[in-house]
């Protein structure tokens, strides 16, 4: 049983059910470690001593051997200071958090390249006013040099040039006035 404090009359440790769900939140995250590959790994803020732990989980494909690994790697992170664990936790969100903003970017800048190539010179005068940062002579020409690219099927270098262009319009946009972007298409 854990103790109560003579003068205030509080508990000294947390309860039970308290140290279960912490318990259960380590192996969680055990788990979404164990999920990871070797790169996504390589950017968070592990201890080294975790590493052989996460990989032997990865590597164990039997279900009750498997959940009996991950039961060993939660007991080796509850021994981890909570700052640590916390650190982790915290790169993890981030890191979904920022790929799904990086993915995003990109397929606004697919759309306004394949509306640049579809519509011509409407399109562009839209992109302009809405990137006036955006060099408009010199995505006309790579517009006009991708349709002779694909008139002739020749490899996609300056569809992928546009592509480049149109990202870096964007992004110059997104750093200028982070809010304002999303208030003209939202």
């Amino acid at each position: 049983m854990r103790g109560t404090d003579d003068d205030t009359g509080e508990y000294l440790s947390p309860s039970r059910s308290q140290r279960r769900r912490e318990a259960l939140d380590v192996l969680e995250l055990g788990r979404r470690l164990s999920e990871l590959t070797d790169a996504q790994l390589e950017r968070l803020p592990l201890p080294e001593s975790l590493l052989p732990h996460i990989r032997e989980t990865r590597r164990i494909t039997s279900h009750i051997a498997r959940k009996r690994q991950l039961a060993f790697l939660a007991k080796q992170m509850r021994r981890e200071d909570e700052e640590v664990l916390d650190a982790v936790r915290d790169a993890m969100d981030e890191s979904g958090e920022a790929a799904r903003r990086e993915v995003a970017a990109m397929h606004r800048a697919e759309s306004w390249r394949e509306r640049l190539l579809e519509d011509g010179d409407a399109a562009l005068a839209e992109f302009i006013d809405a990137f006036p940062a955006a060099d408009r002579q010199h995505l006309r020409q790579l517009v006009r040099n991708t349709l002779e690219e694909r008139k002739r099927n020749k490899p996609p270098r300056a569809f992928r040039e546009l592509f480049r262009e149109v990202r870096e319009a964007i992004a110059g946009n997104a750093d200028d006035n982070a809010g304002s972007a999303d208030d003209d298409h939202g």
